[in-house]
């Protein structure tokens, strides 16, 4: 079925074109990278994989509930609207959020994808650029598997989110080759890991834990290699530079924050905008999933060298300065070892069942 029969609300036209500015660099150094981007790049190889095939797709999946929501999490829960529902309205309810959670994150894979594509254009150094090419496979990928869910197991795609499409505008018009790292590896990819993350650790149903887990295993490469990057191009810019992009980081933090709202969900049930906003902001479950989304975002942020009292400032603002001192290395090997660990859980429960069919089979032929 076409994509455009499955949106929940009028995407509007099928194609964003976003005027493409900055210049196409190449580079003739062939023998001379970084040791730690070259080491990265290597193992871009090595770890790329197959969504068709390393993901169970014969695993079911209740549209009406795919990824275990609890009530609680929904910004309707305790209102007056809540009493009001049936149990199949909750199951549509759920099932609409998981639809736009879900189509946010296919949105922004093919944003990073476009991002990666650009920054092998337009970085200078050939180690980026090679690196940010198995980057561009990986969201390539990745795009490819949330729109497989989406369509296949829910059914029901949302049109991107207004401001996630302001933040990769600003990011995919701005001339400074540094700027698709910045807004993409860093605010965007940032906030979706946590976002992932949150699930990841919390879903009870096998599809999405999978997908999530092998997905991240990706991305904390990615957030490696914008670290690695802009850390040693920052430390080369002038104060003033530096703030231009500490600018930037805060007008995207915000963007990203009034993003996690999901208020076209309620929207689409009946609710007026400023009642859904009002709900959506009051929601105790909402607000500690806002701040817990930029446990990614400011250790990174602090880790590149961006760290001026206005942007710490905007941080205590939003009530997540002290996440700064979170250890992103940590959490970037767990997301690797999660995933590792749920293969060898796979393989070991496949080959139990394929021992057991041939016990059987022998007990059979006696």
């Amino acid at each position: 079925m076409p994509t455009f029969d499955l949106y929940a609300m009028d995407p509007g036209d099928p194609h964003w074109q976003v005027p493409a500015n900055g210049a196409a660099r190449f580079s003739w150094e062939y023998d001379d990278g970084r040791d730690r981007l070259l080491a990265l790049y290597q193992k871009g190889k090595d770890k790329q994989w197959d969504g068709q095939k390393r993901i169970d797709w014969d695993l079911e999946v209740d549209p009406c509930d795919p990824l275990g929501t609890p009530d609680e999490s929904m910004s309707l829960y305790g209102t007056k609207h809540w009493a009001k529902l049936t149990d199949q309205d909750k199951g549509e309810l759920r099932k609409h959020y998981a639809s736009w959670q879900f189509s946010q994150f296919l949105h922004g894979e093919q944003g990073a994808m476009v991002c990666a594509a650009r920054i092998v254009e337009s970085v200078p150094d050939l180690d980026a650029k090679f690196y940010s090419a198995t980057q561009t496979m990986d969201e390539a990928r990745h795009a490819e598997i949330y729109g497989r869910f989406l369509h296949e197991k829910i059914g029901m795609l949302y049109p991107i989110n207004d401001n996630l499409q302001s933040l990769l505008g600003d990011t995919l018009r701005d001339s400074r080759w540094d700027m698709p790292y910045l807004g993409m590896q860093v605010l965007i990819e940032g906030l979706a890991l946590a976002a992932f993350g949150m699930i990841r650790d919390t879903t009870d149903k096998p599809l999405p834990k999978q997908i999530l887990a092998y997905v991240m295993q990706d991305e904390a490469r990615h957030v490696a290699f914008g670290r690695m990057a802009l850390r040693d191009y920052y430390k080369q810019l002038s104060d003033a530079e530096l703030r231009e992009r500490e600018e930037f980081v805060i007008e995207g933090c915000y963007l990203m924050r009034d993003r996690l709202r999901g208020v076209e969900v309620l929207e689409n049930f009946g609710i007026p905008k400023a009642e859904a906003e009002e709900y959506s902001e009051q929601s105790e479950f909402l607000a500690l999933f806002r701040k817990l989304l930029f446990s990614r975002i400011v250790p990174c942020v602090k880790d590149i060298g961006l760290w001026g009292k206005r942007l710490q400032q905007a941080y205590v603002d939003m009530g997540v300065l002290e996440m700064g001192d979170s250890n992103l290395d940590l959490l970037m090997a767990q997301d690797e070892e999660i995933a590792e660990q749920l293969d060898a859980e796979r393989f070991a429960e496949e080959e139990q069942e394929r021992v057991a069919e041939v016990t059987d089979a022998i007990e059979a032929g006696r």
